[in-house]
């Protein structure tokens, strides 16, 4: 008989629409626009972990707008003028809220279920064979949060019956989440509110470090939380006094409550390092993350062939293994270069899609000269070092011309700086054999202390602009 009332609640409401919303409108910005979300290790059809975060991260619109979705649903049997009607039958109120409730329930769920469904798909079909289980908590909090906020929007709509109701839950939780909004910018993610209270917010920031995850308590908090929220909203729903409108509150502030009690007070403890997947695995001098595994095998036969170039160049001073780079930074930090390891960073332009011969010119430049910014689509503060990288790297391999690593681009720093790295090649590969040796070897202490803003000039001498 409920399963037979539910589904014509489905067929005949606008119950299914926020979930077809949820589903076709984060579709949309994910296939339609080439955002960031398609770029590098963190991108959402990379890992199951970021692609997790990346699907909560719509949260930002898809919160407020469960919560207007429902407000606009709960105002169904105000606008009948049924509802003093409905009071007179038999049938308990909560079991005739129960019906819309989870009918909404069973749409949005529906809704954010397929779209991780389709992420999930895309990773699974992807490059990474590393399949943790610690994303799922991170999206069922999600799902549980689409869920809360449409049942309470459909209670406050039962106890405020107005048309101003739904646009006004949806401004003040669009101000909310501009308020706790956590952005990602920083070595963790983190809010301009106090940590606690930011955590309230299910929205978690756009991914931007691969071997993040959210912590335990985290989940925990947040349950509690929106389940007192998923309470107070039911509870409003089937009042039928205004003493049970009263007592309907006592839910959401006991949540809140257990919550502030369980969430993290620092960032550093709601996003951690997830330890399993930044553990690593080695093929000889050549070690990348478990995350990264599937990369290894490439990685070892080309980080092989260029640890021998190097060694042939830098002698005792070239480095002895090939490591990816773990450490977290922020955006535009510089790097730590190290004279041991040749630090690989997938999510580098030159390192992130190449292959063969390509890669291995990658390897030698980051041996040869260690580029201390990030050169990512976050950033592209090392596209200044590509030019010098290429210079060194035509050298140890013995081009006839200058070979660049990428292409030379066509903003007006790179138009300047490409011809000057022309002019560096022909001075260079002009001296003798002994001096070009010492100008590489130079190159690469600079590169090592971070310190030279004009690599060329150490190739050519004072002749670059």
């Amino acid at each position: 008989m409920t399963g037979r009332v539910l589904r014509i609640e489905l067929k005949r409401s606008v119950a299914p629409w926020p979930g077809i919303v949820v589903l076709g409108g984060s579709l949309a910005i994910f296939c339609l626009y080439d955002g960031l979300w398609w770029r590098g290790t963190a991108g959402w059809t990379a890992q199951w972990t970021s692609m997790a975060l990346w699907t909560r991260s719509l949260l930002t619109f898809l919160w407020p707008l469960a919560v207007g979705t429902g407000a606009v649903y709960g105002l169904r049997e105000p606008r009948s003028r049924m509802a003093e009607l409905l009071t007179t039958v038999p049938r308990p109120a909560w079991r005739r809220a129960a019906l819309p409730a989870g009918a909404m329930a069973l749409a949005l769920a529906s809704g954010f279920g397929l779209l991780v469904l389709v992420g999930g798909v895309q990773v699974a079909l992807g490059r990474t064979t590393y399949t943790p289980l610690g994303w799922l908590p991170i999206s069922l909090v999600a799902a549980l949060a689409l869920v809360a906020g449409a049942v309470f929007g459909m209670g406050v709509a039962r106890a405020l019956p107005s048309v101003l109701t739904p646009p006004g839950l949806v401004l003040f939780f669009l101000m909310l989440t501009a308020l706790l909004q956590q952005n990602s910018d920083e070595t963790l993610p983190s809010s301009i509110a106090p940590n606690r209270l930011a955590q309230l917010l299910p929205v978690t920031a756009e991914p931007r470090e691969m071997l993040l995850t959210l912590s335990g308590s985290v989940h925990l908090g947040q349950t509690l939380w929106l389940l007192g929220l998923l309470a107070t909203g039911f509870a409003l729903l089937s009042a039928v006094t205004r003493r049970a409108r009263l007592l309907a509150v006592i839910p959401v502030l006991t949540g809140a409550a257990l919550a502030l009690l369980v969430l993290p007070a620092a960032a550093r403890d709601t996003y951690v390092v997830d330890k399993a997947a930044a553990a690593l695995v080695c093929d000889g001098p050549v070690c990348v993350t478990q995350a990264n595994r599937s990369r290894l095998p490439e990685l070892a036969r080309r980080g092989t062939e260029a640890l021998r170039v190097l060694h042939e160049v830098l002698g005792d001073k070239a480095p002895n293994a090939v490591r990816e780079d773990t450490r977290l930074r922020a955006i535009a930090d510089k790097r730590e270069p190290s004279g041991d390891v040749v630090l690989v960073d997938f999510d580098d332009r030159l390192l992130a899609d190449a292959t063969g011969g390509k890669l291995t010119r990658a390897l030698i430049a980051q041996g040869l000269a260690p580029s201390c910014y990030g050169n990512d689509d976050r950033e592209g503060g090392g596209q200044g070092n590509v030019p010098v990288q290429s210079v060194a790297v035509s050298w140890a391999l013995h081009d006839s011309r200058l070979q660049p690593l990428a292409e030379r681009g066509s903003d007006a720093y790179l138009r300047t700086i490409w011809p000057d790295a022309d002019v560096a090649w022909q001075r260079l590969t002009a001296l003798s054999p002994a001096e070009q040796r010492s100008r590489i070897a130079e190159l690469h202490t600079a590169g090592l202390s971070c310190a030279a803003d004009h690599q060329l000039a150490v190739l050519a001498g004072k002749a670059t602009r």
